[in-house]
């Protein structure tokens, strides 16, 4: 053997002793199933809503006092209606192999086969907020668990508040959300269920899609075709506030009761005015929390449970009271 045959063995023998310890050390540096902590997505519907952007901040809140426990990727939509966008963001949470989706729909059918896709790619899957439809997910033969309010209820709450305040046969508006959207469904049979208690006479029911502007707009259109409303009962705060502003630029002699539901932020200083006379607090910034846990306690091998019902509480210009589970 030559020096230089001599030489080049001794460098290929480097690199490769070389190139073994470089795998080596990327293969023990590389966490494992056993140590990598969870990562949870939380898909919701549009951030431009008040109630959901609180709920993304306190879910990021809550990860940064429990960063050593999971991982969190937020997401939403740009409006309540967008349903594709939705099911988009639930697909690249499956792309990026989440451990755990928690889910606030923007329909109660149609992400469905999304959530579904999801689970069969073995993501533990948590309905909040809007309890996805039942019957459907029959038809797939999948349970999701659900966690957040009674939504009749709390409909019922704020709806009886106002109908203590009026008198039998007087006209109310209901301004109801996405139709296909259980909690509007919820939400609307509970005004719904107050009106025929109280003897009020239901003139008009109408989505304005969750929606501010569409709200002041249905109301404005309303209003003319029924100037006799005496009450205006909202599905959500949002139409609330565009009632309110419908009301207003209608000028009319007496002014009707308006309701909401949520307790978003806005609201407060238009129920302490007495603009709005109530609202329902569903505590949404916790329930993304509450999803949360316990998509980490169904991950930790805890019994799946199919409802996890949350606190509602009613909310008038002088008190908070009436809470319920």
């Amino acid at each position: 053997m030559t020096r230089i045959q001599s030489i080049f063995i001794l460098l290929v023998g480097i690199l490769l002793a070389s190139a073994c310890t470089d795998s080596a050390t990327d293969k023990s540096s590389a966490p494992t199933g056993e140590n990598k902590t969870p990562v949870i997505g939380l898909v919701m519907k549009s951030l431009a809503n008040e109630f959901f952007v609180n709920m993304a901040d306190q879910a990021e809140q809550h990860q940064k006092a429990n960063s050593d426990t999971y991982s969190l990727i937020v997401n939403g939509t740009k409006n309540e209606s967008d349903l594709a966008q939705q099911v988009v963001l639930i697909n690249q949470m499956i792309a990026s192999k989440v451990d755990a989706i928690v889910l606030a729909p923007a329909d109660s059918k149609a992400v469905i086969p999304a959530v579904v896709k999801a689970m069969n790619a073995g993501i533990v899957v948590i309905n909040i907020d809007n309890q996805l439809d039942q019957d459907t997910l029959a038809q797939y033969k999948v349970t999701v668990p659900f966690v957040g309010p009674n939504n009749k209820e709390g409909a019922f709450m704020v709806a009886e508040f106002a109908a203590n305040q009026l008198q039998s046969g007087d006209a109310v508006l209901l301004l109801e959300g996405i139709t296909s959207a259980f909690n509007s469904q919820q939400r609307r049979d509970g005004f719904l269920k107050a009106i025929e208690q109280y003897g009020l006479n239901s003139v008009a029911i109408q989505s304005a899609s969750w929606e501010q502007t569409k709200a002041a707009q249905v109301t404005s259109s309303l209003l003319i075709q029924h100037p006799q409303t005496k009450a205006i009962f909202a599905a959500n705060d949002n139409m609330a506030l565009g009632a309110l502003a419908a009301v207003k630029r209608a000028n009319l002699a007496q002014a009707p009761i308006i309701v909401g539901f949520d307790n978003i932020q806005a609201i407060s200083p238009h129920i302490q005015s007495g603009d709005i006379l109530a609202t329902v607090d569903q505590f949404g910034g916790q329930l993304a929390i509450f999803g949360i846990e316990k998509a980490l306690a169904v991950l930790a091998g805890e019994p799946l449970e199919p409802m996890t019902q949350t606190e509602l509480a009613l909310i008038t210009g002088t008190s908070t009271s009436t809470s319920t589970k």
